[in-house]
């Protein structure tokens, strides 16, 4: 009796890491399998191109996509092996995590445009709203909260957000001094969070999850938690916000 009860112990244990294994999304089952991920940018400029290359840098494979596939093909070139060029539908599906780095105003087209290549894929959120350059979504935006936005305007992604609020030309330095900035992020999934997290850490940055896309708004230029600051900073400001 004791030798059948063990023998079923262990085919319920296989069966619940079958299960367990078949739950986890493309992006946590290749983290898994080698550390490594294929990461698309969606809006290779400033914010996207610069992430991108220190991804890159940090043994991910990268799919660099824009407007302007000319130097996205370039980008890709001096960066090596690791990096390639495409259309942003190209780069959606290759892509088990996608960052999307757009002017706010063009993220409607790109939940339009994407549609069920990034639903269900984790999907790092850099766009902020600016109503001098992206009009009335940019005011809808705002009202509503940039987070809570960017998940309606991308329905089925699972939104991180992060990188909104600090220089685009600081973010290759973080690796010089591992884990001292903080990066404060925002974020529903807690999957998405720590496949995101990871990402996060490898370019440096100590992510600091300040709460769900509801505090997304506060991930902004502008906001007090804008700028460079120490994780434990991130967190004291964080708990005074509402």
């Amino acid at each position: 009796m004791k030798s059948d009860r063990r023998r079923l112990l262990k085919v319920a244990g296989a069966a619940v890491a079958a299960v367990t294994l078949n739950g986890l999304s493309g992006a946590a089952r290749a983290a898994g399998d080698s550390g490594k991920t294929k990461i698309g940018i969606v809006g290779s400029g400033r914010v996207g191109g610069t992430l991108g290359s220190v991804w890159v840098k940090a043994g991910h494979q990268v799919m660099f996509s824009s407007r302007t596939i000319e130097n996205d093909k370039a980008l890709a070139k001096k960066l090596g092996p690791n990096a390639r060029a495409g259309t942003p539908r190209e780069a959606a599906a290759f892509g088990d995590v996608l960052l999307i780095s757009v002017p706010y105003g063009s993220l409607p087209d790109v939940g339009k445009d994407l549609g069920s290549l990034i639903k269900g894929k984790v999907v790092i959120d850099t766009c902020n709203p600016f109503v001098e350059r992206d009009g009335e979504v940019a005011k809808w935006a705002r009202e509503k909260g940039a987070g809570l936005a960017s998940a309606e305007l991308l329905p089925g992604a699972r939104i991180v957000r992060a990188f909104n609020a600090i220089s685009y030309a600081r973010m290759g330095e973080a690796n010089k001094e591992r884990g001292r900035i903080g990066m404060p992020i925002a974020g529903d999934d807690r999957e998405a969070i720590d496949v995101a997290s990871r990402l996060i850490r490898d370019i440096g940055y100590e992510p600091v999850l300040i709460g769900g896309l509801a505090k997304g708004k506060y991930l902004m230029p502008g906001t007090p938690l804008a700028g460079e600051r120490t994780p434990e900073e991130i967190r004291k400001i964080a708990a005074t916000l509402s």
